[in-house]
């Protein structure tokens, strides 16, 4: 049989990963394939750069159409980032009838349906294994591992960037802004790292994995949002001192055929696995009916790890090839979205105020909690020497986001509470 030839969109890290692999890995992918696999043509910005990679000269372009519209070609890898672009080129490709592996999540979050439903349209596959979680294989694990299952909440850590950030400030009492100085000095956040500390990366992954395990047409506007800016070293070390440790999470939950979906800084308990995944690891956890829990851990980045799942991606496409049943595998959401309400959304929640020393306060905050029926699982006051306020720390029993938002709001109301300092939901 023929070379089944391959076109890549990028050469930066993860792209030289992959250059690497496939051409290191020949004897393995024949075996597995029963074809061997030739990069054949590559898209590059600069064909004068130096990438760390030995490719052939010939091999690299600068125009686009020579990958896009090279008849030899049967599968295109988009590792070049961006969203229209990339956008444009894998939509003119399957318009071609050519195969699509992209590591893009920002693409596959806000216009995922549409590719898919092209590539369907065009009998073509598109796998995009990498573009959650760098390499673990979570959403191969999702689509063909919980195929006989129903999957009623999926939990993780799917930005390193953050987690290294919290896990630092956890384990060395240091401030926010310092440990983030220090990560982008490393090369684990960007110069501008909104996306990452604001949640937004975590939002696409999410969206991602939510229309996967809910085989629901998730939208990135259906996430609930929040970034881990606002967490300070008090919130950790008073986490810690109740025996939680704080995560931003990406929370997926469906409850009879509602889904709700958040990506926030969590109180999670130090004995729940996710509570140990440290640094710039990823870790999902998910929930099936039949199985129970069960959890995946990896490198959620890097250039061999996300290397490594486009290239299982491309082995299933050249078996697919093999086969004649390219295109017939591709996910369509089915079910009708439903998204929960905020009386529907339940967690406990870690409350800490600021409020005046004096009697009858507690009895004041208590009451609040007991008009809007959320019960309290434990109270408790902590000195300060560097605050003259009272410090107040509450964990509710399971209350729902709507009485949560009216208590929150009465306490700003209450002469006695000088501050609502900090609200995180609390898992495990």
């Amino acid at each position: 049989m023929k070379p089944i030839k391959v076109g890549l969109l990028g050469l930066g890290t993860v792209g030289a990963g992959v250059v690497r692999i496939v051409e290191g890995h020949q004897q393995d992918l024949l075996s597995q394939t029963g074809a061997s696999i030739e990069i054949a043509q590559i898209l590059v910005q600069d064909k004068s750069k130096n990438r760390g990679v030995e490719v052939d000269a010939d091999k690299l372009t600068e125009d686009p159409r020579d990958v896009i519209e090279n008849p030899e070609i049967d599968i295109i890898i988009e590792v070049m980032g961006g969203i229209e672009l990339a956008k444009s080129y894998i939509l003119e490709a399957l318009d071609r009838g050519k195969h699509i592996i992209t590591a893009n999540k920002d693409l596959m979050a806000l216009h995922g349906p549409e590719i898919l439903a092209k590539a369907a349209e065009k009998g073509c596959d598109v796998l995009y294994e990498a573009s959650v979680a760098g390499g673990i294989p979570i959403i191969r694990t999702l689509v063909e591992g919980f195929s006989s299952d129903r999957i009623t909440k999926i939990m993780g850590i799917v930005n390193g960037t953050t987690n290294y950030i919290l896990s630092k400030m956890s384990q060395e009492g240091a401030a926010y802004g310092d440990v983030l100085k220090e990560a982008q000095e490393l090369g684990y956040a960007e110069s501008d790292p909104t996306s990452d500390v604001e949640g937004f990366d975590a939002a696409r992954k999410m969206t991602i994995l939510g229309t996967l395990g809910f085989h629901a047409n998730i939208s990135l506007s259906d996430v609930e949002v929040r970034g881990i800016s606002q967490v300070s070293k008090e919130d950790i070390n008073y986490g810690k001192q109740l025996g939680y440790e704080v995560k931003l999470l990406g929370i997926a939950e469906r409850q009879d055929e509602h889904i709700s979906i958040s990506v926030q800084p969590t109180m999670v308990k130090k004995s729940h696995p996710l509570a140990s995944v440290n640094g710039v690891f990823n870790a999902v956890y998910v929930y099936g009916e039949a199985v129970g829990e069960t959890m995946f851990y990896g490198p959620g980045a890097g250039g061999m790890p996300t290397a490594t799942s486009i290239v299982a991606d491309l082995v299933a496409v050249v078996r697919n090839l093999k086969l004649g049943i390219n295109g017939q595998r591709a996910f369509a959401p089915y079910k009708e979205k439903k998204l929960k309400t905020d009386e529907q959304i339940v967690s406990k929640n870690f409350i800490l105020l600021h409020v005046q020393d004096k009697a009858g306060v507690l009895a004041k905050i208590t009451q609040v909690f007991a008009e809007h029926e959320v019960s309290l699982e434990s109270v408790l006051q902590h000195p300060n020497e560097t605050n003259p306020n009272a410090e107040i720390i509450i964990i509710t029993h399971d209350a729902n986001q709507a009485a949560m938002k009216k208590v929150l709001k009465q306490f700003g109301d209450l002469e006695v509470v000088h501050a609502v300092k900090s609200v995180y939901r609390v898992e495990g």
